[in-house]
């Protein structure tokens, strides 16, 4: 524990450690974990609701919030060993299976229940976007293979257009660098995720224009992964984690937009209490957040379809749901 602990404050200049939000009151016996977020996101609010409430903490767990900026950075130190938990695209454990690493990875709670991220644009959205009206236009997206971008591109399809012919997607912007990149004038349109989607609105020159998720339908999005050897011999943290997402999906379901922005606020210093409760509102009016941390098979296999339906998994290397997912803590602890 404290090797991966020094290993993850060494990172922090690599990854950016998160400014620490005001700690809720420790369980008497306390293991301190080594965690990693793939982004800092409004998007994975029941995360920080479970720290804020103190659901961590009364299962005896606490850690530092580190963001790895890319599912790609977080399956590689969770494969280390530098990472104990991790919070990342479900596609990644798919990825893990079919290579060549002798330790493999699985998803042990859901989170996110679709895409949270937002098409920006530079009109005023109306009632209703025809994402058919993208055609022959620039979308700045995300790392190809990368769950927003797999999203990005259904919707895309969904509408009628051939993401590889019909509009320019630009992947190879660094996640730090998106937002400034796009208010330079980059691209026609970019997907962001909270907070980033209201502090490009404030600008008055930008502004959101519909959910990805929404164009896309429910297939889990991002999920929390722990190597099978952790999962093997942690059990009762893992399980303890998974009980302290469930308590605070529960809340989160039933908070008021005030209420969520109080608890969110510590983790989101620069957001006003008035964005944060715009932004629950909006997450919830898209309905990307789940109700409980099940993963559903069918799930993994629309997941899967993706994957397939973009050229990033021949058939043949479809995994069984057993391979994926360990449902032990999710059917398990939360009866």
């Amino acid at each position: 524990m404290k090797h991966a602990r020094n290993l993850l404050l060494a990172a922090g200049l690599a990854f950016g450690l998160l400014p620490a939000a005001p700690a809720p009151l420790q369980a008497q016996d306390t293991t301190e974990i080594a965690f990693m977020e793939v982004i800092h996101s409004l998007f994975y609010s029941p995360l920080y609701v479970a720290i804020g409430n103190g659901y961590f903490a009364e299962e005896g767990i606490s850690f530092d919030l580190l963001a790895g900026q890319g599912s790609d950075k977080v399956t590689a130190a969770l494969l280390s060993g530098s990472v104990d938990i991790a919070l990342a695209g479900p596609e990644t454990t798919i990825y893990v299976g079919n290579g060549q690493s002798p330790e493999k990875i699985h998803i042990f709670a859901g989170l996110t229940a679709t895409d949270g991220s937002f098409l920006v644009g530079r009109e005023t959205p109306g009632e209703a976007f025809d994402w058919a009206t993208l055609k022959g236009k620039k979308i700045l997206g995300w790392r190809e293979g990368s769950a927003p971008a797999i999203f990005l591109r259904k919707a895309l399809e969904n509408a009628g257009l051939d993401p590889d012919k019909d509009v320019d997607i630009i992947t190879n912007v660094a996640i730090p660098a998106r937002g400034g990149a796009f208010m330079s004038g980059v691209a026609d349109y970019g997907t962001f995720f909270e907070p980033d989607v209201t502090k490009l609105e404030e600008t008055g020159k930008l502004h959101a224009l519909t959910n990805v998720g929404q164009a896309v339908g429910q297939i889990d999005y991002t999920v929390f992964i722990a190597r099978e050897s952790y999962i093997a011999d942690h059990p009762e943290i893992v399980s303890g984690f998974t009980r302290a997402i469930a308590k605070a999906q529960a809340w989160l379901d039933t908070a008021t937009p005030a209420e969520a922005a109080t608890a969110l606020a510590p983790y989101f210093p620069g957001v006003s209490p008035e964005e944060l409760a715009s932004s629950v509102e909006r997450h919830r009016a898209a309905g990307v957040w789940k109700s409980s941390p099940a993963v559903s098979p069918e799930a993994i296999d629309r997941l899967q379809d993706l994957l397939i339906a973009n050229g990033l998994l021949p058939n043949d290397n479809r995994l069984p749901y057993a391979a994926v997912v360990d449902p032990t803590f999710f059917t398990k602890d939360q009866q």
